[in-house]
């Protein structure tokens, strides 16, 4: 701000009277910290009052656009020297609609013409679209009597830390919650699965909760859970990356049938079908269990936020979300990340045995897997004993690597003269050759797939070629994520949006799908952030 000072002349150069009085009087006891460049934007374009200052006199002497000099400020052939304050209010208006709307507030301290000229609505109409991603007609907010920096201010600014992805605290189930803007709403909509089994199709989703401006005062926030329309709800940002939902009026949730039409009408949108649709005994009990933990939140939940995986170009595919068929659960879905030879499948939705946030799957990148020829994958024996053979390899490599080590240390510590400070020890012949070549690049284009006799699958359109297996681990455990153990089993990668598991112990088979979404606020801002998030988000769920 002191650059835009000396530029539209209200600064030193001018003799400023009001601001040198307050220099002096910081000099003597005011405070001398810099302003908050994130200032509230409701201080930009307020009003003032008091006696008529030297700023507000040259205010005063723009006439037809431009401003005229004042007789004692001009030059020796009348001309007033260069400064802001000689553009014209349009130009200006230009000017401050490109600057980011955190900064305007600072802005307008500095002189009362530039305060006058941040009550352009035009400025924030422009930043509300360029910012937030606003395209609906704001004029027409001139009916109801506000303002697009009403708009700015009070909603889009105000809630501009809940927009991206979320994962609501609800026990072992979690979700997939992404706050947008939407027209003049910010909107939260759950998104879920399609209908097991069919993991190929989009995605389905509803709203939670949505927050508007239809007065001047503050935003209203209601509650869209239910079937009775909006009602009356609270947001709460409890910290950095947290807020919670709680809804004021929850009778607004109930039905007149009671429990039992809310139970078959939850079905109905969870499932697609009905209970007497469903034969098998234990998804009926997992099913009515999901019913009872959830419902009894009444949208009153708190949000963690979770970002998407970061990419480079090494990665085997995109990473991203995935839909994921687990058995008797239905479908979940799953984040793949890639973290140099491992590959993770942590679940953003989860079940009883494998809650939300767990790592399900993991791919050991450096271990690919040779299938038998097509008629001897039908045989799940002859599978089984090919991925038992790697796994076996693998303990074998962990444990040599593990002698190494305690060689080396052994070695440094009673020469430490000796150990190489980098560049040619065994550091750098193992780093040589992880850069041979990975795996994928010397896989075939493509090989016919088939699942072995005996391994069920809920969805039998799995596709029948694959480009590479590799061998991993997936993680199962008892209700209530009791005794939980890694156990070997084979990653099949279909093509760019499709792969899968073979669980050998459970003698199963999941099928994966990419959630072609473009979800906007949800980058990560480092991979190191995305780390700490994956350990958050796992730490809670154990």
């Amino acid at each position: 701000m002191a650059v835009c000072a000396r530029l539209c002349g209200v600064g030193p150069a001018r003799g400023c009277r009001r601001r040198g009085a307050a220099r002096e009087q910081r000099r003597g006891g005011g405070g001398d910290s810099e302003p908050d460049t994130d200032t509230d934007p409701e201080e930009a374009g307020g009003g003032g009052g008091g006696a008529v200052t030297e700023d507000e006199e040259a205010a005063e002497r723009i006439e037809g656009g431009r401003p005229v000099p004042h007789p004692a400020e001009a030059g020796p052939a009348g001309r007033a020297p260069l400064s802001l304050l000689e553009l014209p209010p349009e130009l200006l208006v230009q000017i401050f609609g490109s600057l980011p709307g955190t900064d305007l507030p600072s802005l307008a301290r500095v002189c009362t013409t530039f305060r006058r000229i941040l009550r352009t609505d035009t400025i924030w109409r422009r930043r509300c679209r360029e910012e937030y991603g606003v395209c609906e007609n704001l004029r027409k907010l001139e009916i109801t009597g506000v303002s697009c920096r009403d708009v700015y201010a009070k909603l889009l600014h105000r809630y501009r830390h809940i927009l991206g992805l979320w994962q609501p605290d609800i026990g072992p189930y979690g979700g997939l919650l992404n706050v947008v803007v939407d027209g003049l709403f910010i909107i939260g909509w759950m998104y879920l699965p399609p209908h097991d089994p069919h993991v190929d199709d989009p995605m389905r989703f509803k709203p939670l909760f949505r927050i508007h401006l239809m007065e001047r005062k503050c935003a209203t926030v209601e509650c869209m859970y239910g079937h009775k329309g909006p009602h009356n709800g609270h947001i709460q940002i409890v910290k950095k990356d947290e807020f919670s939902t709680k809804c004021n009026q929850t009778d607004h949730h109930r039905m007149s049938g009671g429990r039992q039409e809310e139970f078959r009408t939850w079905l109905r949108e969870e499932w697609g079908r009905t209970l007497e649709d469903i034969f098998h005994e234990h998804m009926q009990e997992l099913i009515l269990m999901k019913f009872i933990y959830t419902s009894q939140y009444d949208n009153c939940l708190t949000y963690r936020r979770i970002y998407l995986p970061p990419s480079s170009p090494d990665d085997l595919i995109k990473p991203g979300l995935f839909k994921g068929t687990y058995g008797s659960h239905g479908l979940e879905i799953v984040m793949l990340s890639f973290h140099g030879k491992k590959a993770k499948g942590t679940k953003i939705t989860g079940d009883p045995n494998i809650p939300a946030g767990q790592q399900t799957v993991e791919i050991d990148l450096a271990h690919p897997l040779q299938l038998p020829d097509i008629e001897n994958l039908h045989d799940f024996s002859e599978l089984s004993r090919i991925v038992l053979e790697v796994q076996e390899q693998i303990r074998r490599e962990e444990q040599e690597h593990q002698q190494e080590e305690e060689d080396r240390c052994q070695q440094a510590a009673s020469q430490p003269a000796a150990r190489p400070l980098g560049g040619e020890g065994a550091e750098g012949e193992e780093t040589a050759a992880g850069a041979e070549g990975t795996p994928q690049d010397k896989a075939p284009a493509s090989q016919p797939f088939v699942l072995p006799m005996g391994v069920i699958s809920r969805n039998e359109d799995y596709p029948r070629t694959c480009r590479i297996c590799f061998y991993g681990t997936g993680l199962i455990a008892g209700h209530g994520f009791t005794s939980p153990e890694r156990t070997p089993g084979v990653f099949v990668l279909f093509d760019d949006d499709r792969f899968g598991f073979i669980w050998l112990e459970l003698k199963s088979f999941s099928l994966y799908s990419r959630i072609k979404v473009s979800f906007q606020n949800a980058e990560a801002p480092s991979r190191e952030a995305f780390d700490e998030m994956l350990k958050n988000i796992q730490s809670l769920a154990t």
